[in-house]
């Protein structure tokens, strides 16, 4: 295994030193560095707080920001950050409306998330989103079913724009559960994960094998299959996500295709031509997209593809003015 790096055990503090030092003008590290928070809160707004395992950068802390996270905790690779991390968090970046808590559908993030929103219970005012977009996965979305992968970056977007708006910590959960309804994601791998801790590769395919329906964890997907071209991979993942949503006149639709940190910027490209192609045919006004890596899975040759179904609020938060690592723009598309 090649990396740069020093030790396994120290890569993650190291790199965050990193992020926050080449990013300084946007963001400072928290108390003890234990998250990475917006160098300006605002007083008033409600804190948008989220978090998780490092790997999947830029995810979260590339998306602390002025429209979008006021606080990104960060745990080991692949492992949730810890009860007081998010204890932290929220009680530096409160300024008087609350924290909402907006967490990926993993056991691990589930169980320290809703510990440290009991911790604070009484001081500040906390709701919780449960992100669970990942349709490769059955379950109700609560349990360790539905996982929560790139349609989280929406969620982040869009509630950290209405958040930044000044709407309440009660509108906001109601927006982010409306939200997690109408979002829905699909991934495919060519090759595992090289995890620096072990050094080891999380799953071996032959040269014309394909892994459908993997996670961010490097964990294996549904299924084991012949490589195929573009136009079928793509085919594939738009029917599974059209088979799992109800389509309805008014919405428009966010197309997200994400690269899970080994696949080359063309590749991606070359998909989305093909699954806006798909979804227009079946009816789908794609309003907005966004192509790129954001949701990693640290050295993963692999692409996601998210549909958000939204209405005119969704849409109009999602071009709100945005100034982060990862994401940035200061007017509505056009």
């Amino acid at each position: 295994m090649k990396k740069f790096m020093n030790k396994a055990e120290s890569m993650v503090a190291e790199s965050l030193e990193g992020f926050v030092s080449a990013h300084d003008r946007l963001v400072v590290f928290g108390s003890d560095r234990k998250f990475v928070r917006r160098r300006h809160l605002t007083p008033g707004k409600v804190a948008i707080i989220s978090g998780g395992g490092a790997g999947h950068e830029p995810m979260h802390i590339g998306f602390v920001g002025l429209g979008m996270l006021d606080a990104a905790c960060t745990g080991h690779i692949f492992t949730s950050p810890t009860p007081d991390q998010i204890v932290a968090a929220i009680e530096e970046t409160d300024t008087g409306a609350g924290c909402l808590l907006i967490v990926k559908n993993y056991d691990g993030d589930l169980m320290n998330f809703e510990m440290a929103a009991e911790v604070v219970a009484g001081r500040h005012g906390i709701e919780t989103v449960i992100v669970s977009d990942d349709i490769a996965v059955p379950g109700p979305p609560r349990s360790s079913g539905r996982r929560g992968v790139a349609g989280t970056l929406v969620v982040e977007k869009i509630l950290g724009a209405a958040a930044e708006a000044r709407m309440d910590l009660a509108g906001l959960k109601a927006l982010g559960d409306r939200l997690n309804t109408r979002i829905r994601t699909m991934g495919v791998a060519l090759g595992g994960v090289t995890v620096p801790d072990t050094a080891r590769s999380t799953f071996v395919l032959n040269p014309d094998e394909m892994e459908v329906g993997v996670g961010i964890h490097g964990e294996p997907g549904l299924s084991r299959q012949k490589l195929a071209d573009a136009d079928t991979i793509a085919s594939m993942m738009c029917n599974t996500i059209l088979a799992d949503i109800e389509l309805q006149n008014a919405d428009r639709a966010l197309v997200v295709v994400n690269g899970f940190g080994g696949t080359p910027t063309p590749e991606l490209y070359l998909i989305y031509n093909i699954v806006r192609r798909l979804f227009e045919a079946k009816g789908i006004s794609v309003a907005r997209s966004l192509v790129g890596t954001y949701v990693t899975s640290l050295d993963m040759a692999g692409l996601s593809v998210t549909l958000s179904l939204l209405d005119e609020e969704g849409l109009h938060f999602w071009d709100s003015p945005v100034s982060t690592a990862a994401l940035q723009w200061s007017s509505p598309e056009i």
